[in-house]
């Protein structure tokens, strides 16, 4: 090995510098040395393309006429890589081959005059140890990651082991083909996969698409697809390969935190953030196409009671049961929404103009109070309660989301005021400011 790093730190200094070398026969010499060597060795440039390879270096990449065509970056030929290593550091990498996936471990040697030098071992240091390639098999499997190579234009296409699980197969079960590939995935995500594909053949950009594939029994599953193509001594575009990785359980966390931060954990409907964030877009949305929308603020009456009572768990029930009628109650256009407690919020978007405001609200308000005013039957018993509502209307009590969601709130203790199965206009924030301040003394 000594041998070899002094070989390397001779060519590439005679790269740079050009003057080192004094004599044509030394220099052929040395250069024969490199050609008859088993590793393979690169030099590249800052940005990681391939100024200078030994015929070993294009043969371990699955050249066999020992030519790495074009000026192409590393990650060309490796598309598992993703960074270099640190210098004197061994890694392994996976290359898809045509006989099937290998493993490809690299050194990075120390730089010289700014080009970075990279040793390619042989396979045959890898693959001597069936073990080796077992325990190579087994991490592929335990870490989602499987290698695939595609040969363009054709339903050739090859798999590692563990991208049969990915789509719902045993190895070995069935033979993959490129027409599988494509109607296993999701149709809603097709279009783009294919896109993506045909835009790597095409620039030589790099394949990196999410998409989901329906596997045979019809459950959804998610992955994700990296990969780039690999050229002729024509320039032309042969193959594709790369990896695949399963990412479902990434995605499914992902909803999880995103359904945390969005919802109300008892009911599921969305909560404060996510009704802000609707309203926000709804305002706008309603100015460009001359409609109303209504923000009706709901606060239970009776329910303290019921859960001093009855306890909290009984109380969660009336919740979940209040919850239920609301979003039966109104249009799947229609948001419910929990800011909390008893006091829910209904988002009705896409009312007319035509309508005056006050019949416009009481519509609205009848067709809640008919959802909530029944008894209802829970396995604790039977309870009744009632609702006061506050009704803003967009743009005519406000044109704001703060002043639109102000005047609900004002609007619904100015109900909760006058009674039980009240409802109020936004209408006038003087007066309801007033109401409410009637109601704290």
């Amino acid at each position: 090995m000594t041998l070899l790093l002094t070989a390397i730190l001779l060519i590439a200094l005679s790269l740079a510098c050009g003057a080192v070398w004094r004599s044509r026969r030394q220099a052929a010499t040395f250069k024969a040395l490199l050609k008859l060597s088993p590793n393979g060795l690169l030099l590249l440039d800052r940005q990681q393309r391939i100024v200078w390879h030994n015929p070993a270096a294009a043969r371990l990449l699955g050249q066999p006429r020992q030519h790495l065509p074009g000026h192409l970056p590393l990650a060309h030929w490796l598309p598992s890589l993703r960074s270099l290593p640190a210098p004197m550091e061994r890694i392994e990498l996976v290359l898809a081959a045509e006989d099937g996936p290998r493993q490809q471990d690299l050194t990075r040697l120390s730089d010289i005059n700014g080009q970075t030098v990279i040793l390619l071992h042989p396979e045959t240091d890898l693959q001597s140890s069936t073990e080796a390639m077992e325990r190579f098999k087994r991490s592929q499997y335990f870490a989602q990651i499987g290698t695939w190579d595609w040969h363009i234009g054709t339903d050739q296409l090859y798999w590692s082991e563990a991208i049969y699980g990915m789509f719902g197969y045993k190895p070995g079960e069935i033979t993959p083909s490129y027409s599988l590939f494509c109607n296993s995935v999701h149709p809603d995500d097709r279009e783009h996969v294919l896109e993506g594909e045909l835009r790597c053949i095409e620039t030589g950009e790099n394949h990196d698409e999410e998409y989901r594939v329906i596997w045979p029994d019809g459950s959804v599953h998610w992955v994700r697809e990296t990969g780039n193509v690999v050229k002729n001594e024509q320039g032309e575009p042969v193959r594709m390969m790369g990896i695949v990785r399963d990412i479902t359980n990434e995605k499914r966390s992902a909803n999880e935190l995103r359904k945390l931060a969005h919802r109300d954990p008892l009911t599921g409907l969305p909560n404060r953030l996510m009704l802000e964030q609707q309203l926000g877009a709804a305002i706008p949305r309603a100015r460009t196409q001359d409609q109303r929308l209504a923000l009706v603020f709901i606060d239970l009456n009776r329910f303290k009671s019921i859960n001093d009572q009855y306890g909290h768990a009984t109380g969660d029930s009336v919740l979940m049961e209040v919850a239920k009628r609301l979003r039966s109650a109104v249009r799947n256009s229609d948001m419910v929404a929990r800011l909390g407690g008893d006091e829910f919020v209904v988002l009705f978007e896409g009312l007319p103009r035509s309508n005056a405001v006050e019949a416009e609200a009481q519509r609205i308000s009848e067709q809640l109070f008919t959802a909530l005013t029944p008894p209802m039957l829970l396995q604790e018993g039977e309870f009744h309660i009632g609702a006061s509502l506050g009704v803003a209307v967009f743009p005519d009590h406000a044109v704001t989301m703060d002043k639109l969601i102000h005047a609900a709130d004002l609007a619904m203790y100015a109900a909760k005021r006058s009674g039980n199965n009240q409802y109020r206009l936004g209408d006038d924030l003087h007066t309801q400011a007033q109401l409410l301040q009637s109601t704290k003394h």
